[in-house]
C-alpha cells in the first residue's frame, strides 16, 4: 500500500511538469513568433531600448528555441535555462530601460527555474561527456 502512495505525488509532480512545460512553451512562441513577425509595438519596443532591431530578431529566435527545448525531453533543463536568462534580460529592461510592470517576466523567470532546476540532472549529463 505504502508503494502506490509513495507513487502519486511523483505522477502528480511530472504532470504538473509537464503543465508548466507547455504553458511556458506557448507563452515563449507566442512571444517569439511576435517579435519576428514584427508587431508594430515590439518593433517600437525595442527601439526605444536602442540596440536596434537585431536585438529583437535574436531575441525572438532564442524564445522560440527555448520554447521547443523546453519541450524535448532530453533538453528540458537547457531550455529552462535558456529561457531565465531571458527572463533575467527582459526584467532587467523593463526596470531601468522601458518601464512598465516586470512582473509577467518575473513571473515567467519563476517558472522557467522551477523547469530547470526540476530537471538539473540533466547538467551532470552534460558533465559525464567525453
Amino acid at each position: 500500500m505504502s508503494v502506490a502512495v509513495a507513487a502519486a505525488p511523483s505522477r502528480w509532480n511530472s504532470a504538473t511538469l509537464w503543465v508548466v512545460r507547455g504553458l511556458l512553451a506557448l507563452a515563449f512562441a507566442t512571444a517569439g513568433a511576435a517579435k519576428l513577425y514584427g508587431v508594430p509595438m515590439l518593433v517600437a519596443e525595442f527601439e526605444h531600448i536602442g540596440l536596434g532591431q537585431w536585438f529583437r530578431y535574436f531575441t525572438g529566435s532564442l524564445e522560440l528555441l527555448g520554447a521547443v527545448l523546453i519541450l524535448v525531453p532530453p533538453v528540458v533543463a537547457f531550455g529552462g535555462l535558456l529561457l531565465s536568462c531571458v527572463m533575467i534580460g527582459a526584467t532587467i529592461t523593463h526596470l531601468f530601460l522601458i518601464g512598465g510592470s516586470p512582473v509577467p517576466a518575473l513571473v515567467l523567470l519563476t517558472l522557467s527555474a522551477i523547469v530547470a532546476y526540476a530537471k538539473r540532472s540533466q547538467f551532470g549529463l552534460l558533465a559525464s561527456l567525453p
